[in-house]
């Protein structure tokens, strides 16, 4: 069972999300357990004030190293490989490759950040990651940390109700999945391509490979640069552009 810990001061803004779909079943079904921590009772100051003025001067406030600290040391006792992760817009972006990385691991701790940021120590000396889900600001980690969870749960082991799903997923393929439809197959006057009415799997599975493909060059061409591409792909892509011109 993997676990999650999510270090947070806002812990109900989970709850929503935590209790409803894939992330419930997955609880349900003791794939994941996933733990809230309010960081700010770790706090050792009788306030329980969890930021202060940045040294040197400057807007807004800084999260303090002390609460931090000790909420992950308490979360990750009899856990040494726990994957410590800031959320924080300096981060690494977010990638599906990187939720499949990080679904393989036993232990994943969120911290979410507010204010102007984090004492640069929490940085250097305790996360093992930083995260970044996209180029702009939230108000805080807590959206960014909902999302690394539903991107990393729904590829444990017996979550989704079909184990191919993750694996036909956009992204994970390093392309954007193909069209899908469905019944029915004729709706006002829009039909349903007529090779995935024909039962013939060789030609549905080219289809949707070539789809795939086409997709991805129209849309998300960027992603092609890292994609190992087999000749017939090339090929497609070669046809494609010369169209283009």
């Amino acid at each position: 069972m993997m676990r999650i810990d999510i270090l947070t001061l806002f812990p109900s803004m989970f709850s929503g999300v935590l209790n409803e779909s894939i992330l419930k079943k997955a609880q349900e079904k003791g794939a994941v357990a996933i733990h809230l921590v309010d960081f700010r009772e770790f706090a050792d100051n009788k306030h329980k004030t969890v930021d202060d003025y940045p040294y040197g001067g400057g807007a807004g406030m800084v999260l303090k190293p002390q609460p931090i600290f000790d909420a992950v040391e308490h979360v990750t006792a009899g856990s040494p490989g726990a994957r410590i992760i800031l959320l924080c817009p300096q981060g690494e972006r977010y990638t599906q490759k990187k939720a499949e990385e990080l679904a393989k691991a036993e232990h994943l701790v969120l911290i979410c950040g507010h204010y102007e940021g984090y004492d640069e120590r929490i940085r250097q000396y305790l996360a093992t990651d930083e995260i970044s889900i996209g180029d702009y600001i939230l108000t805080g980690g807590e959206l960014g940390a909902m999302v690394i969870v539903d991107s990393v749960v729904r590829l444990l082991p017996g979550v989704l109700g079909n184990e191919a799903s993750p694996v036909d997923d956009s992204f994970s393929s390093g392309l954007l999945e193909y069209p899908q439809y469905t019944r029915p197959a004729d709706f006002r006057g829009l039909k349903v391509p007529d090779v995935l009415l024909s039962g013939n799997h060789q030609r549905i599975a080219e289809w949707r490979e070539k789809e795939s493909l086409r997709r991805t060059f129209l849309r998300r061409p960027d992603l092609l640069a890292d994609s190992p591409l087999t000749d017939k792909q090339k090929q497609w892509l070669k046809e494609w552009e010369e169209e283009r011109q």
